[in-house]
């Protein structure tokens, strides 16, 4: 069952400490700005070129983006500090179903008062501002990110909205941003991510492979060269498991326990690794169900993902009735038809005496 809810191994493939960032450095902090070639501004005066009388924030967000939904307060409340200073906010919706803007915007209404902008579609399929500013500009791979572009038409920081400070548009409006600085240590920041990327890369690749010790020395090379990067824990506990490291697995595990034992997501997480690896002994499948049965009574048996995970365990356990129980309970209750119909074939797996295949 792939649920939304499960963090899955994407957690620790994302790059979480760096942003995500790809070594393109095709627009940079101290770069000039690309052309502002936007559609149809769906709310405030339209803004089709950066003039020398302004500080412009530009913010590339869309209607289906959980935090870009959850950075347009911030955004908002500085939009409406600054709006008399000077400064003019732009949200600028990429990647969306165009009809979906203006609906969302005026549902939004006193939350979302800053100018909002379509994307230009007219020639390019993704829209220009999209093809320019960010698929082949900006250093992220996702939304929300954005641009602050100072008097000269020049990008002066490049970020996510929630890191965005006063203090930064205080430095610009006054003149007092040192943007030589800002330009460097955004490319050294650049440098790294390229670096993590392909380290981060190196140790996916090995774990995929089953290459286990390959794997080790990747995460290893990962920890030094990024020690405090904190998304190793699920690769390594993997490692530990396709090693058949029993004991180290377990200690890993039971630390996570004990430091995040009310962490639902990270709780499952942890017992789907175990439940999915190679073989584990039974002492590690004994805690798998142990941290499963804690995630499902904090959330009182409501969240199927957990469910599952449970159902898996205890199949693994040799508790077939059991896990066809859970797995039952686990569908009746799921809302989405596709998550439905996955609980649903992992039911008849059961049933028919087989573990079902996560692949699929």
């Amino acid at each position: 069952m792939k649920n939304i809810f499960r963090l899955r191994v994407a957690v620790w493939v994302a790059g979480l400490m760096l942003g995500a960032r790809s070594g393109s450095a095709e627009v940079m902090v101290g770069d000039p700005a690309p052309p502002n070639q936007t559609g149809e501004f769906v709310q405030g005066q339209p803004v089709h070129a950066f003039d020398r009388n302004h500080v412009y924030v530009v913010e590339f967000w869309a209607t289906w983006c959980g935090p870009c939904v959850g950075s347009i307060p911030h955004l908002n409340a500085l939009s409406q500090k600054y709006q008399d200073q000077g400064v003019v906010f732009i949200g600028q919706d990429v990647w969306d179903n165009d009809g979906d803007v203006a609906k969302f915007v005026k549902k939004m209404g006193t939350n979302m008062t800053y100018r909002v902008a379509l994307d230009d579609k007219s020639q390019i399929a993704n829209g220009f501002m999209s093809d320019h500013w960010w698929k082949r500009g900006t250093n992220y791979h996702g939304i929300p990110t954005s641009f602050i572009i100072n008097r000269d038409g020049i990008v002066a920081w490049i970020g996510h909205p929630m890191e965005l400070k006063e203090q930064v548009l205080d430095d610009v409006l006054a003149g007092h941003y040192d943007l030589a600085k800002a330009a460097a240590d955004y490319r050294e920041s650049v440098a790294n991510n390229a670096k993590f990327q392909e380290l981060n890369n190196a140790l996916r690749d090995a774990v995929k492979q089953k290459k286990w010790d390959e794997a080790q020395a990747a995460a290893d090379s990962l920890r030094s060269a990024f020690p405090k990067f904190k998304g190793l824990v699920i690769p390594q506990l993997q490692i530990f498991l396709g090693q058949k490291k029993y004991d180290e697995a377990i200690q890993l595990a039971e630390s996570q326990r004990q430091a995040y034992g009310t962490n639902v997501n990270w709780l499952n997480e942890l017992a789907w690794t175990v439940a999915t690896s190679d073989g584990p002994d039974g002492r590690c499948l004994e805690l798998g169900r142990a941290m499963a049965e804690s995630a499902r009574q904090l959330t009182q048996g409501t969240n199927t993902a957990v469910l599952d995970t449970l159902a898996r365990v205890q199949f693994m356990l040799g508790k077939k009735d059991d896990a066809i129980a859970m797995e039952q309970e686990a569908a009746d209750l799921e809302q989405n038809q596709r998550e439905k119909d996955s609980l649903q074939k992992s039911l008849a797996s059961y049933k028919e005496g087989k573990l079902p295949d996560v692949n699929e």
